[in-house]
């Protein structure tokens, strides 16, 4: 049976950024999650780990390395960044290669580390590409889009941020594919996102 909606926690991270000392991070695959779980076993200190409920698309390969407080370039270009998390960087990925057929090249960061955040990176990378899409599987309330916006509203002028992401709604229960484009959360939805950052680029 599917699970209800009480398994679908979509304000996880904002609450567990709101708290002191806590690192929130997010597993994008299989091999950063195993990364993840020996960080946990070395680490002194609260630790928040989100897992996503299907098995996300491998995006790292055996050896890849991580660091709490880094996020990682997983694809690179000029026109706009894509900042994910989760099983969204799969999601933005395909995004980006869609788009890069229409002449669109998307630099594509994997923000796992969503406390503490990597902001350097965040900054470089609005500032080369001039346009910013977050794209994770929650709320766009207190997550990753948020915590990215506080970076940029704290370090740089004007840069044009689009949010995908849950708009202040509660989960449904459903099979995740289906649940993932009834809320914007696929890749054709992060290409839209894309299209409409450029507009105010």
């Amino acid at each position: 049976a599917l699970d209800g909606p009480t398994h679908h926690a979509i304000e996880d991270l904002a609450i567990m950024r709101s708290l002191p000392n806590f690192e929130v991070l997010v597993a994008t695959d299989e091999v950063q999650t195993e990364w993840l779980i020996q960080h946990a076993i070395e680490h002194k200190g609260p630790m928040y780990i989100r897992l996503s409920r299907d098995a996300a698309p491998d995006v790292y390969k055996p050896g890849a390395k991580f660091e709490a407080g880094k996020g990682n370039v997983v694809r690179e270009g000029d026109d706009v960044t894509i900042f994910a998390c989760g099983i969204m960087v799969g999601n933005a990925m395909a995004a980006a290669e869609n788009l890069a057929k229409k002449g669109i090249e998307c630099r594509v960061v994997d923000l796992f580390s969503i406390k503490p955040i990597d902001a350097d990176l965040i900054v470089e990378s609005a500032k080369k590409t001039g346009a910013v899409v977050t794209a994770e599987e929650h709320n766009i309330i207190g997550g990753l889009g948020s915590a990215v916006a506080e970076v940029l509203v704290s370090r740089m002028s004007c840069v044009p941020v689009e949010f995908i992401g849950l708009d202040d709604t509660h989960a449904e229960c459903g099979p995740y594919p289906e649940l993932l484009c009834k809320y914007g959360l696929d890749s054709d939805s992060i290409e839209l996102g894309v299209e409409r950052v450029l507009a105010r680029k």
